[in-house]
């Protein structure tokens, strides 16, 4: 069995160590010189992994593309994600509301628990290797194509995140590779971010953060479309915070033009009109990617080319705050593999230089 997983974010690592602990033999390919570029800042570098609630209620709360997820999710539930870090022997805090973080506090302790394990098993990582392209061979498998030489697979995982916050690596070039072969790309858009305003009362606070704030979506005819209690930050470009960015995730993903924001914090109560979201190279999602049409849900194998997968913020997938993104890209990922591992051809990763003839790769 031969996989070549490509990414190095929550997804990719997942995979990777799936791949390693059902020792099926994998190759990791990242862009950036280190794993888990953007784990490491979620949560303000906490790492909120997962929720402890029912599949069922994970499924609710995702809501947009909540069937296609159900399959992954119920295989790979937020409750065996706890299980799996536990049996890592992570001490784990959990919050009231269910939220899961390492103990610690710190999102490295997640990062280096995967790495750990990779090293552990042999499982070989490539950093500072950006994949150029992906070619499809006539007998099956594929050539992936990086700056310095090419890596033939039976299997690709595209597990490359979404296109918000590209200095951690997140550039996009998974939905062009996607596209490259024939998949639909959905737009792409910032979801769970801030949103701009400069009302004085807001912006006179920057800085601030209030811990009991609230958020209403609301229709022009006055109806309440979304309510969401939580954290108000005020900001010098206006307003962020947990009950801001699912806010702005309903306004996104409902295509919503004319809406009044309604705003509770430190005894204040304001209204705003049709607030613009910050750029997606802020965000910390990206709404969109890979056609959920084009995917099995019950594989992540692509429709459309056999022995290609996805994992992850590549598809058109998202949740909102509180450790859904991060569980929805571990139970994607899971899912691939053992799709991958439960088939039967067995067999080595090769390297094909460029130059100087072929260097092959075998773990077995």
């Amino acid at each position: 069995m031969k996989i070549a997983i490509i990414g190095g974010g929550a997804a990719g690592m997942f995979a990777a160590v799936s791949a390693a602990m059902q020792k099926t033999p994998a190759l990791l390919i990242e862009r950036k010189a280190r794993l888990g570029a953007k784990v490491l800042m979620t949560a303000n570098g906490r790492c909120n992994f997962t929720k402890d609630i029912s599949s069922e209620d994970f499924i609710r709360d995702v809501k947009y593309s909540a069937d296609w997820i159900t399959p992954a999710i119920r295989e790979c539930p937020p409750r065996e994600i706890i299980k799996f870090f536990r049996s890592l022997s992570i001490p784990l805090r959990r919050m009231s509301d269910g939220r899961m973080f390492p103990a610690d506090g710190k999102a490295a302790t997640i990062v280096h628990a995967f790495g750990d394990i990779l090293r552990d098993k042999g499982l070989p990582v490539l950093t500072n290797c950006p994949v150029r392209g992906i070619t499809p061979l006539r007998g099956g498998g594929f050539v992936v194509h990086t700056a310095t030489f090419d890596i033939e697979a039976d299997n690709v995982i595209i597990a490359t995140g979404g296109a918000s916050y590209p200095k951690t690596g997140s550039v996009g070039d998974g939905q062009n590779f996607a596209r490259a072969l024939g998949h639909e790309i959905t737009a792409l858009k910032p979801g769970l971010i801030g949103m701009e305003t400069q009302e004085r009362r807001v912006t006179a606070l920057a800085g601030r953060r209030f811990e009991d704030g609230r958020a209403k979506v609301i229709s022009p005819e006055g109806r309440v479309l979304f309510d969401y209690r939580g954290e108000v930050d005020c900001e010098k470009f206006g307003l962020s915070g947990g009950a801001i960015y699912n806010c702005q995730r309903y306004i996104e993903h409902e295509g919503l033009k004319n809406f009044t924001l309604e705003v509770w914090f430190a005894k204040e109560r304001l209204k705003f009109e049709n607030l613009r979201s910050r750029p997606l190279k802020e965000a910390i999602v990206t709404i969109g990617g890979v056609s959920l049409a084009d995917v099995d849900s019950a594989t992540m194998q692509s429709k459309k080319v056999p022995g290609l997968y996805f994992a992850g913020e590549v598809l058109d997938i998202d949740g909102p705050t509180g450790g859904y993104n991060l569980s929805l890209a571990f139970a994607t990922a899971s899912k691939a593999v053992s799709h991958i591992a439960r088939g039967e051809r067995q067999g080595s990763l090769n390297f094909a230089k460029r130059r100087g003839g072929h260097q092959k790769f075998q773990r077995m």
